[in-house]
C-alpha cells in the first residue's frame, strides 16, 4: 500500500505540473491587458504601464513567467493581485473556507439522499418507486442548475420569506443551505442513478443468491453484501465530484451572492487577474489530486478483493 501511495504521488507531478502550465498560458492569451485597465475609462500613461509590467515581470518570455510562479508556489507565494496588490493567497484563503462549507454541505446532500433514493429504487426496480426516482432524476439532469437557483430564490425567498433571497452573512451555515442544496441536486441524481444501476446489478450476481439460501438477515444482506459491492461506481463519481463542487459554484455562489472561490474566480476573470485566476485553479487541481487518491484507496476498503502492490 505504502509503494503505491508513493508512486501516486510522483504521478500526480506531472499531472500538476501539465495542469498548471495549460491554464497559465490560457490565462496570459485573454484579450485584454489588465494593467491598462487599472486606469478604466482614462488612457494610460505609457511609461507608468511599462514600469507596472516590469515590477511584476508581465514583460518577460512567458516561460520565465511560468517559472517564477511555480518558484514562489514551491514557498508558498502565489503572487500578487494587480489592483490593490494584494497577496492572492489572502484572497483564496478568504473565499477558501466558504466554498469548502457550500461543497461539504452539497457533497453530503449528495452522498446521503441519493445513495438512499438509489438502494430504494434498485431494490425495487421496475415499480413505483423506481419509476418515479427515475422520472426525479431525469427531470433534475435536464433543468440547467441556474434555473433551480432562482425558482428556489423565487419561491423560498421572495414567496414564502423562508430564507432571504441572497446570503447576507456566508459564515452562516443555515443562509448556505438552500445553495448548497441547489449545487448538490445535479450530483445527487446522478449518485441515484448509478446506486440503482449498481444495485440492480448485483442482485443477481451469484453471491447474492448464496446469501439469500444461506438465510440472512435481509437488513444484512442489503448493508453488507449489496450495497457494499455496489458503491465502487458511486465512490469513483463522489470523489471526483468535490473537485467538480468548489470549481462549479460559481453559477450558485452568482445567484446566491456567496462570498466564495467561485465568486473569487468570476471576479478575477473580469478583471483580467491572471494571478488570481492561476492561483484557484491550483488549488482545484490540489483538491481534485487528493481526492482522487482518497477514492483509489477507498476500492480496497469496499472490495476486499482489491489489493494493491
Amino acid at each position: 500500500m505504502g509503494r503505491y501511495v508513493a508512486r501516486r504521488l510522483l504521478q500526480m507531478i506531472p499531472v500538476f505540473i501539465g495542469t498548471t502550465l495549460l491554464i497559465f498560458i490560457m490565462v496570459n492569451v485573454l484579450p485584454g491587458d489588465p494593467v491598462r485597465a487599472l486606469w478604466g475609462d482614462k488612457p494610460p500613461d505609457p511609461a507608468q504601464v511599462a514600469q507596472i509590467r516590469h515590477d511584476r515581470g508581465l514583460d518577460l518570455p512567458l516561460w520565465q513567467q511560468y517559472l517564477h510562479y511555480m518558484g514562489g508556489l514551491l514557498q508558498g507565494d502565489f503572487g500578487n493581485t494587480i489592483a490593490g496588490n494584494r497577496p492572492v493567497l489572502d484572497e483564496i484563503t478568504q473565499a477558501f473556507p466558504v466554498s469548502m462549507r457550500l461543497a461539504s454541505m452539497a457533497w453530503t446532500f449528495e452522498l446521503i439522499v441519493g445513495i438512499s433514493l438509489g438502494v430504494l429504487a434498485g431494490i425495487r426496480r421496475g415499480r413505483l418507486v423506481d419509476n418515479t426516482v427515475t422520472l426525479f432524476t431525469l427531470l433534475v439532469i435536464s433543468v440547467p442548475i441556474f434555473v433551480v437557483g432562482l425558482l428556489c430564490q423565487l419561491f423560498f425567498g421572495n414567496e414564502l420569506g423562508w430564507i432571504t433571497p441572497t446570503v447576507q452573512d456566508s459564515e452562516d451555515m443555515g443562509q448556505l443551505l438552500v445553495p448548497a442544496l441547489v449545487l448538490g441536486m445535479v450530483g445527487l441524481a446522478y449518485v441515484a442513478r448509478l446506486t440503482r444501476t449498481s444495485i440492480a446489478e448485483n442482485r443477481q450476481a451469484d453471491y447474492m443468491r448464496t446469501a439469500v439460501a444461506k438465510g440472512l438477515p435481509r437488513q444484512r444482506i442489503v448493508t453488507r453484501h449489496l450495497l457494499r459491492n455496489s458503491l465502487i461506481p458511486v465512490v469513483t463519481y463522489l470523489g471526483t465530484d468535490v473537485g467538480t463542487l468548489m470549481g462549479g459554484a460559481v453559477i450558485t455562489e452568482g445567484i446566491f451572492n456567496v462570498t466564495g472561490v467561485g465568486n473569487l474566480l468570476f471576479q478575477a476573470l473580469a478583471r483580467r487577474e491572471g494571478a488570481v485566476i492561476v492561483g484557484v485553479v491550483t488549488v482545484l487541481v490540489l483538491v481534485y489530486l487528493a481526492a482522487s487518491l482518497i477514492v483509489d484507496l477507498l476500492y480496497a476498503v469496499l472490495d476486499p478483493r482489491i489489493r494493491y502492490a
